[in-house]
């Protein structure tokens, strides 16, 4: 199943793409996708209706992000090798995580805001996925089964709030419109998240382009290495790592600036798009 969230902003609708691409209302069946609505158990229930019948949206509105908000925003750093070495950074023995406020949350068209005063906005095209059922000190090989979705992510870095402003990555990933996500939330059952390409571009000029099965730690290792540390609740989200390409690893660096034309895209699940914008209150 591919889900979607369809409407103006703060008015999205649940909706769901049908066998022919048509985007049909499912609200009267989920109010939202979030927390424990995009639960293994609530999706299956949804697996069971006639999609025929349900109403067709009408077109040329608004794709608003896959998921409307999580508990808990998890990412991790450094887990392409490749990415690694072109940021100078040693690659780490254990999944490097770090967590994004969840405010950062935009749909996959929305535009993303440079902050006042930055020079060094990023782009990290990354694989992100939806806990689906309470996930504690799980096996590895069963640790995928707790999975109950999969998007399209631009993890969005201000790299010098990142590096040079001390304490936690955080700060440089937590910006508002710093995570756009979507298009749609893919469910588990019809999507293998071991072996899909990935790839960003920036003003149609290609940056990044690799497969998940290039990272270093992969998925089911890392929702079994979070689950040693703490339960992960049914709509937890984490971003899975990007690979080299980005900005900071150009020589000289490349960095976003107003104008400038943001796809990112995943094999399976979709491209999402965003122009960068001067930010304003």
């Amino acid at each position: 199943m591919k889900l979607l969230r369809y409407g103006p902003l703060g008015q999205e609708k649940t909706c769901i793409l049908d066998i022919e691409g048509k985007i049909r209302d499912l609200s009267a069946y989920i109010k939202d996708l979030s927390g424990d609505s995009v639960s293994l158990e609530n999706l299956n229930k949804i697996k069971a209706l006639n999609l025929e019948k349900l109403p067709i949206c009408p077109d040329g509105d608004r794709i608003g992000s896959c998921l409307a908000d999580a508990p808990n925003f998890f990412c991790i750093g450094l887990n392409y090798a490749k990415h690694a070495a072109e940021t100078g950074s040693k690659l780490p023995d254990e999944p490097l995580v770090f967590n994004k406020a969840t405010s950062a949350i935009i749909g996959p068209f929305d535009n993303l805001k440079i902050p006042k005063g930055s020079v060094h906005t990023d782009w990290e095209v990354e694989l992100g996925l939806v806990i689906g059922k309470p996930c504690y000190q799980v096996s590895q090989d069963d640790a995928l089964s707790y999975v109950s979705g999969y998007f399209t992510a631009n993890d969005v870095s201000e790299r010098t709030y990142q590096k040079h402003r001390s304490g936690q990555w955080v700060k440089g990933k937590s910006f508002p419109t710093f995570n756009p996500i979507g298009p749609v939330a893919v469910t588990s059952d019809s999507f293998n998240p071991h072996d899909v390409r990935l790839w960003c571009t920036i003003d149609g000029e290609k940056r990044q382009d690799s497969r998940t099965s290039d990272l270093v730690f992969g998925i089911d290792h890392i929702v079994w290495y979070l689950s040693q540390f703490m339960e992960l609740k049914a709509g937890d989200i984490i971003n899975s790592g990007t690979p080299e390409g980005v900005g900071m690893g150009f020589n000289p660096p490349k960095y976003l600036k107003a104008g400038s034309v943001v796809e990112t895209g995943i094999e399976g699940i979709g491209s999402i798009t965003s122009k960068t914008v001067a930010f304003k209150r």
